[in-house]
């Protein structure tokens, strides 16, 4: 596998087991899913889904499509917290990490992708 891969997919897991754990577990998450108009519900399943994920990143080195559809998860993830960030009418600030992680795990999932149809 790529390097660079790598790099990214143990960075993008490390960011997302923390925060996983901070949906799971901060006072302050549980005030921003309420601004974000979500419910505690939806929170926590945000939380274990962020851990799954980032789970599934570093599985990902290993076993090919498990690396893409983490990848692709996230990037979905990040779109959805994008357009939120713009529907609450956040600073370019505050929106632009999500669209960042956006970006970032399409280009994983584009890797991974790259590596399953060179296994054909």
């Amino acid at each position: 596998m790529i390097n660079s891969t790598i790099f990214l997919s143990v960075i993008i897991a490390l960011f997302f087991l923390v925060y996983g754990i901070q949906c799971l577990k901060s006072p302050f998450m549980e005030k921003e899913f309420y601004r974000y108009g979500m419910n505690d519900q939806l929170r926590k399943l945000t939380g274990i889904t962020q851990l799954l994920g980032a789970c599934g990143l570093l599985a990902g080195m290993y076993i090919s499509i498990i690396g893409f559809f983490a990848s692709a998860g996230f990037s979905f993830m990040m779109l959805v917290a994008f357009i939120t960030r713009l529907k609450i009418r956040d600073s370019l600030n505050q929106a632009l990490p999500s669209f960042f992680f956006m970006i970032v795990n399409g280009y994983l999932a584009t890797r991974y992708l790259m590596l399953l149809l060179s296994d054909l």
